[in-house]
């Protein structure tokens, strides 16, 4: 099988800029354009060798991306460790080998890959139940991997029936198997749930949430629970298997609302216990705010809201506004639980924009825990902006 794109023999050669070395032998796989001498002209995803500021010794090898911001993408920086299909393999290898100590038969949705945090750069693939999606990050990345021969190995070792591969510049496409024509139903913690693979929003669920879901059914034992920004109802499900009296999960999306009550009937909960409502995350809270509506158990888990750097002054500002909004209808001594996935909001930062919108609620709060993402969604420890999600759990007066 084949898990790399065939290039010319000799790989580009670039050089860096300024002395990165400590940092890139540390473990940091990307390498933006300013940094390095040129940027020569070349397909994305061309293999490339990075040399030093200096006497230009070679420090790391990987592939190149001349028009993006990440210039190179480190794959190794073992010394005479050639990218082929050996190298490749191994890295899925122990990638499988660490899911398969993570997750028992109750869990049949996880992250195998998950690009730099896993030594394949730019390469993400979601497994649910029999099928696997696969994401690439991009122009470079999608000229490096070689999509099909991945797929031919994903379907051998765990016996899949389809595989899927995801593109940000065309449509996807079907690597082994049929186009499924229905949500793919899976596991997690017992839970059932599915995951549109080809519409669906990242891979067809968020799976980075696991171990979230997981804290909030510990927790919503005879809780009243709003869940907004509730996409599918992930949250939802967790808190009524928690034992929560009633569930209100709120999304813009009329077809994620619809399929978050599918998964509340898929789990066996009971519908008056439920409620599912299309609505604009601002405006229902503005109204039950109004209206002297609360709830024992807040959940806040909305999109993005910086995308880039240049958005994250408007994003500090939507989340403060949406963190005051939530706790004005958090029930005294009730839990609010706040998440944000941009990485360009650092831990720091959220902790501060929580703290500034539960002062402009006029309430005052203290933590009960600080948590991120599941061990399926490994970082390197030299790349916080891997570690992108933040979920804060506090208990307001």
């Amino acid at each position: 099988m084949q898990f790399i794109q065939s290039f010319q023999a000799t790989p580009l050669k670039l050089q860096l800029r300024r002395d990165l070395v400590r940092t890139i032998k540390r473990g940091h796989a990307w390498v933006y354009a300013d940094a390095l001498r040129h940027t020569p002209n070349a397909a994305p995803g061309t293999p490339a060798i990075l040399l030093d500021n200096r006497g230009g010794r070679e420090i790391a090898r990987g592939y190149y991306d001349p028009r993006g911001p990440i210039a190179f993408r480190i794959c190794t920086t073992r010394r005479g460790e050639t990218l082929n299909d050996t190298w490749v393999q191994k890295r899925m290898l122990a990638a499988l080998a660490l899911r398969r100590a993570l997750f028992d038969p109750n869990t049949t949705g996880y992250r195998l890959f998950n690009g730099e945090g896993d030594g394949l750069p730019g390469l993400v693939c979601d497994i649910y139940g029999d099928h696997a999606a696969l994401s690439l990050d991009g122009e470079a990345p999608e000229g490096f991997w070689n999509t099909a021969g991945i797929g031919d190995w994903l379907a051998e070792q765990l016996g899949l029936t389809c595989v899927y591969a995801q593109s940000r510049q065309n449509q996807g496409k079907v690597l082994v198997g049929e186009l499924p024509q229905v949500a793919i139903p899976f596991l997690e913690n017992g839970m059932r749930f599915t995951a549109d693979i080809v519409q669906g929003q990242k891979t067809g669920f968020f799976l980075d949430q696991r171990d979230n879901r997981a804290r909030i059914r510990e927790i919503a034992n005879e809780k009243r629970v709003l869940n907004v920004f509730g996409y599918t109802g992930g949250f939802s499900v967790a808190a009524g298997l928690g034992s929560a009296p009633h569930v209100t999960t709120v999304d813009l999306a009329e077809p994620a609302i619809q399929v978050a009550s599918e998964h509340w009937r898929m789990n066996s909960l009971a519908d008056e216990k439920h409620t599912a409502l299309a609505a604009d995350a601002f405006e229902y809270l503005a109204d039950a705010a109004k209206q002297n509506r609360s709830w024992d158990l807040v959940i806040l888990d909305p999109p993005s809201f910086a995308p880039s750097e240049q958005t994250v002054p408007g994003a500090i500002n939507a989340y403060q506004k949406l963190i005051a909004a939530g706790a004005k209808v958090t029930q005294a001594g009730g839990i609010l639980a706040a998440a944000s996935c941009s990485s360009h909001v650092d831990l720091t930062t959220f902790l501060a924009v929580c703290e500034e919108g539960i002062s402009q609620a006029r309430r005052a709060a203290r933590t009960l825990g600080v948590f991120g993402q599941p061990a399926d969604h490994p970082a390197p420890l030299v790349m916080p902006e891997f570690r992108y999600l933040k979920f804060i759990l506090l208990q307001l007066d």
